[in-house]
């Protein structure tokens, strides 16, 4: 529920958009300045002990077409896409994308850090920040204490299950040639696999931005300066005439696919004044949109919308960026208890699970993970063309992987479309893409769908190449695994039954 109520007067700072980011500095703030009022404003729901949220089993309910947990947002068909529409998912949920993500613990490595080449923002500055935020339980032979945080409020573990398949993977990539790692999140070790650890507590429960920062402090009753208001959406950020304007509120409306008895008539803008600061944090996709109804951005934008020029940035909503997940399928000969493919499928009843406290719903049955590069022999096959772009972004920076890739004890898409069964899915990950996209608004109160939007995915050549070499390597793991029994021919790319890339049966 919201707590926020109208007559409590005009906040100190409004967070526009109640997402991960909002949840760590709203929290954060809150508790170090009681004096502080402060205005979480979030477009979905109140995540608090929700079912779905706090189970890391049933994390792919949040990706389907009827969720009301996930926000997505529609690109523009592209012809690097063959022409097709890319659904992209992004928080839509209290807590944003950390309620609804796959929990996987990934740190970025010390040498992102360092390229940026600015002070206070280092691998050695940054490291004692991310471990301020969390509690560490994974015990490793190789893993040094001091590179993890021992008494944050996000909790990291192996959490309340593990697939003993596991140990079968580990023994396969090892034996061709891969090296296991005890920790791959130590901001420099790569070039190996490791059993991940997850965003999940040791009893098997979601550690979210909201449950970690949010949630104690209203619980608690000790912090009526901390006020959330949910099911909102922000249309725009209100300036004052001063020079430069100031930010002095926000313009709001009720989210009308959550209350659809408001959406018979069209909501009415409201405005929540703030006498400090408001901070957009509505994700990648979200913000541009926020401060071009607002006014910031490229005039060749915002003009032609009649909005008011605020401030001319042109780079807002530019320079997309995303990281691309292919999925590929693979046929096993697991035990139930080793899949996930039972409470995806609904097979196993969740809410019966739930009532016997079943450990499996601690799992997001993902446990081991790869951070890759390929060899100077690979990266030549590749061409010319991805050796230059290699020497350019990855040679300089030999702790940089080119992909992760990882094995998940489930078939991650709709269940009717295979039998009934356990699978696992290799998931390749391009670590960092060169492709390019933007999103830019096409409405001023259309807080929805008033938007456009280029993914850029896939088009940057190289980073097909990257998918390609991933592809090929992780082909050759899932068919030395024991329990492989061959592709699901309709996740993975044609190729002509002469070929030695032809699927297994």
């Amino acid at each position: 529920m919201s707590t926020y109520n109208p007559e409590t007067g005009d906040m100190d700072i409004i967070f526009a958009g109640g997402g991960t980011a909002a949840c760590v500095a709203a929290g954060r703030l809150a508790k170090a300045n009681p004096d502080l009022k402060i205005l979480l404003v979030e477009g979905g729901r109140n995540n608090f002990q929700d079912p779905s949220v706090r189970n890391p089993a049933v994390f792919l309910s949040h990706l389907a077409p009827d969720s009301k947990t996930a926000l997505v947002y529609k690109s523009n068909a592209s012809p690097h896409l063959n022409n097709r529409e890319a659904m992209v998912p992004a928080g839509g949920i209290l807590g944003g994308g950390s309620s609804i993500n796959f929990m996987m613990y990934t740190r970025a490595q010390g040498c992102d850090f360092d390229s940026w080449d600015t002070p206070g923002w280092t691998a050695k500055d940054m490291l004692p920040v991310c471990n301020k935020i969390e509690t560490y339980h994974v015990k490793r032979e190789g893993i040094d204490p001091g590179k993890h945080g021992h008494d944050g409020p996000i909790h990291v573990s192996d959490g309340g299950y593990n697939g003993t398949s596991q140990e079968q993977f580990a023994e396969t990539v090892q034996g061709m040639g891969y090296k296991m790692i005890d920790d791959l999140q130590d901001f420099d070790a790569v070039g190996g696999f490791s059993k991940w650890a997850r965003y999940v507590s040791p009893d098997g429960k979601r550690q979210d931005a909201a449950h970690g920062y949010i949630h104690p402090l209203l619980e608690s009753k000790q912090y009526p300066n901390l006020h959330l208001l949910l099911e909102a959406k922000v249309i725009r950020v209100l300036f004052d005439e001063s020079s430069p304007p100031r930010a002095i509120g926000i313009e709001y409306k009720t989210n009308e696919e959550h209350q659809p008895i408001i959406a018979l008539s069209k909501p009415i803008p409201k405005i929540i004044k703030a006498s400090k600061l408001v901070v957009v944090t509505a994700g990648a996709l979200g913000t541009p949109q926020i401060l071009e109804r607002s006014g910031v951005g490229n005039p060749d934008i915002l003009k032609p919308l009649n909005i008011p020029v605020v401030a001319d940035i042109p780079g807002v909503g530019e320079n997309y960026q995303d990281h691309n997940l292919l999925l590929y399928p693979y046929k096993t000969t697991l035990p139930t208890s080793e899949s996930l493919d039972g409470i995806l499928s609904g097979r196993k009843d969740f809410v019966k699970a739930l009532g016997v406290k079943d450990p499996i719903l601690g799992w997001n049955g993902i446990d081991l993970c790869s951070k890759l590069r390929p060899t100077d022999r690979e990266v030549a096959a590749l061409g010319p063309d991805f050796q230059a772009d290699w020497d350019r972004a990855f040679a300089p920076y030999p702790t940089r992987p080119l992909m992760l890739c990882g094995v998940v004890s489930a078939f991650l898409a709709d269940p009717s479309l295979v039998a009934p069964g356990q699978y696992f899915t290799l998931g390749l990950y391009t670590a960092y893409p060169f492709s390019r996209g933007s999103i830019h608004i096409t409405s001023t109160d259309d807080v929805l769908n008033g938007y456009s939007f280029d993914t850029g995915f896939l088009s940057h050549p190289s980073d097909i190449k990257k998918q390609m070499w991933a592809y090929k390597m992780s082909r050759k793991i899932a068919r030395r695994l024991p329990y492989y029994v061959g592709e699901l021919e309709l996740g993975h790319p044609k190729f002509a039954a002469e070929s030695a890339a032809a699927l297994g049966k």
